[in-house]
């Protein structure tokens, strides 16, 4: 498929009430236009197109959200290099974007490099790579393959969550608490390691307009399904 069909299949499935959102809200601040695509929709869009590197790569310099949410979804984690995800990680612009790139399944997490790359930019001063370093470690507590880092390497990351989170911004917060909720659901140890910091870190109210509850790591540590879960790792 070539980058102009993928925009045309944007184009016919444009929101308009996505898109009065998005000048309302993103526009300016993005300077990138939008179909008003929801991610939903522009996931079930992706799988149709299908894995495509050099596609993924072209829709990238698109000026359309929709369009560079579509390249994430898309590109071939085997072919993603190191030096990509440096030069794209420089021009995400928050929001669904840098959620999309880092975490919630994301392609970036397939990569051969995905531990190394999440150690190096939770270490860094970008407060952007170290949010999309969270969101990857989320990724990769949900690993169940034979590469998977062991309990020491995700108990010295909740250690490291536990003595920064209270300096942190609410932005940085959401991105901790989403790995430390990620490691709290591998095993027992971890669960109650992860509980204990969640607990010092209490809800997190991120949203300001007060339309959404704060997250609350805890609660979903102390899920009926969890505590079910370690209840037959004791037996």
């Amino acid at each position: 498929m070539q980058k102009s069909e993928v925009l045309t299949i944007l184009e016919d499935h444009k929101n308009e009430r996505g898109i009065a959102n998005w000048n309302k809200a993103s526009a300016k601040k993005t300077g990138l236009q939008s179909f008003g695509i929801g991610l939903t929709v522009l996931r079930k869009l992706a799988k149709k197109i299908g894995r495509d590197h050099d596609l993924a790569l072209e829709l990238w310099e698109s000026q359309f959200y929709d369009a560079k949410v579509i390249s994430i979804l898309i590109d071939d984690p085997k072919l993603i290099t190191k030096e990509q995800a440096e030069n794209q990680v420089e021009e995400l612009i928050g929001g669904h974007l840098e959620h999309v790139f880092s975490s919630c399944n994301a392609t970036l997490a397939k990569t051969s490099f995905t531990v190394e790359l999440a150690d190096n930019w939770i270490e860094s001063k970008d407060p952007v790579r170290r949010r999309c370093g969270f969101g990857l470690l989320y990724e990769i507590s949900k690993w169940k393959k034979k590469t998977t880092p062991s309990n020491e390497y995700f108990l010295a990351h909740i250690k490291s969550i536990k003595s920064l989170f209270e300096k942190e911004s609410v932005s940085m917060r959401m991105s901790m608490a989403g790995a430390l909720m990620g490691m709290g659901k591998r095993n027992l140890e971890l669960n109650k390691e992860a509980l204990k910091v969640a607990n010092l870190m209490g809800p997190i109210d991120f949203d300001k307009s007060g339309n959404c509850d704060p997250f609350d790591v805890s609660k979903h540590l102390m899920s009926d399904y969890l505590k079910g879960k370690f209840a037959l790792q004791k037996t």
